[in-house]
C-alpha cells in the first residue's frame, strides 16, 4: 500500500508536485522544468521525477520514497495516447494515473461542482463539467492548436518583429522591444525560433499584453485575434456543458478578462484552489478507490 500520495501539475513551462498523506494533507512541495509530454516526453519524465523528489525533500521525507507513492499527474499533451503510456511506463511511482492538466485544474477550481475552466498559459485548453459529465475543447498543442495561448502569442510577436524589420509592417513599440532584445539582428530571432519550445515562445506573451495596453497597433491586433479565439472556445464549452460559472487559470488568466466578451466576463468566479490541489485531491480519490477494491478482492492497493 502506498505510504504517500503525489499530485503533479506538469505544464509547458514548469512542473509542480505536492506530496501528501493518504488523507490528502499536503506535506511538501517541489518544482522543476517543463513537462509537456507532447513536446519532449523524455524531458518531461525527468522534470516530473525531479519535482516529486523535491516535494519529498521539502516534506523532510526520504526522496527515494517516491517509488512507493501513489501519483496522479495532470499533464499537457495527454491526448496522444502512445505518449501517455510511454511516460507512465518510465516513471518511478508505485501507482501512476495520468490525465490532462485541464482535469486537475477543473477539480482544483470547482471542487466537485459544475462549471467551466479555461487554462490560458503556454497553451490553451477548456473544460466544462455538468452533472458529473466532463467535456473538453482544445488542448491540441502548439503545432496545430493552442490558439490564444502564450506560445502562439509570443510566436506571432516574433513574426511581426521580422515583418517590422523588413518594413513590410510599420514599426511599433512591441516589435521594437523584441528587436532590441535581439540586438536588431533578425538572424538571432531566427536562431532563437529554430531552437525554441513552446514555453520559450510563451515568454514573450506578457509583452504583447503590455504594449496592447499602451495602444500599440500591432500588439492590439494580436491580442484581439487571440481573444476572439478564446471567446469562440468559451462559447463552445458553454454550449457543451451549460457552464453556470467560469474560472480562468494559467499564467495569462489575470491578463485576459478585459479583452473577453461580456457574456464570459459576467460569469467569472475565483477558483476555489489551484491545479496542484486538484491533482492531490484526485490522487487521494484514486487511492481510496484502490483501497476499496483491495478490501473487496484482497488485491494489493
Amino acid at each position: 500500500m502506498a505510504h504517500h500520495i503525489l499530485g503533479i501539475d506538469g505544464g509547458g513551462t514548469s512542473c509542480r508536485a505536492a506530496v501528501a498523506d493518504r488523507q490528502g494533507v499536503v506535506l511538501g512541495r517541489g518544482r522543476s522544468g517543463a513537462a509537456n509530454i507532447l513536446t519532449d516526453p523524455n524531458s518531461a519524465i525527468v522534470s516530473i521525477t525531479e519535482a516529486a523528489r523535491a516535494a519529498f525533500r521539502d516534506a523532510g521525507l526520504d526522496e527515494d520514497g517516491v517509488a512507493d507513492a501513489s501519483a496522479f499527474l495532470g499533464l499537457a499533451g495527454t491526448n496522444v495516447g502512445d505518449l501517455t503510456r510511454y511516460v507512465r511506463d518510465r516513471l518511478p511511482f508505485r501507482h501512476t494515473d495520468i490525465d490532462s492538466d485541464g482535469l486537475i485544474a477543473l477539480q482544483g477550481a470547482l471542487g466537485d461542482g459544475d462549471g467551466a475552466v479555461a487554462i490560458l498559459g503556454t497553451g490553451s485548453i477548456y473544460m466544462g463539467r455538468l452533472k458529473g459529465v466532463t467535456r473538453y475543447v482544445g488542448g491540441w498543442g502548439f503545432v496545430v492548436g493552442d490558439l490564444g495561448g502564450g506560445a502562439r502569442l509570443g510566436h506571432a510577436l516574433l513574426q511581426e518583429a521580422l515583418l517590422a524589420h523588413d518594413r513590410v509592417h510599420p514599426p511599433g513599440s512591441a516589435t521594437e522591444a523584441v528587436l532590441a532584445e535581439f540586438r536588431h539582428d533578425p538572424r538571432h530571432i531566427v536562431e532563437f525560433a529554430r531552437l525554441s519550445k513552446p514555453g520559450d515562445f510563451g515568454r514573450f506573451a506578457p509583452l504583447v499584453f503590455e504594449h496592447a495596453g499602451k495602444g500599440d497597433a500591432c500588439a492590439l491586433a494580436l491580442i484581439e485575434a487571440a481573444a476572439a479565439a478564446v471567446n469562440e472556445s468559451l462559447d463552445a464549452i458553454a454550449t457543451l456543458s451549460g457552464a453556470p460559472r467560469l474560472c480562468l487559470l494559467g499564467g495569462l488568466a489575470p491578463l485576459y478578462p478585459p479583452w473577453l466578451a461580456q457574456r464570459h466576463r459576467s460569469i467569472l468566479v475565483e477558483p476555489e484552489a489551484d491545479a496542484l490541489a486538484g491533482a492531490v485531491a484526485l490522487a487521494a480519490s484514486h487511492l481510496r478507490d484502490r483501497m476499496g477494491k483491495q478490501a473487496r478482492t484482497g488485491e494489493q492497493a
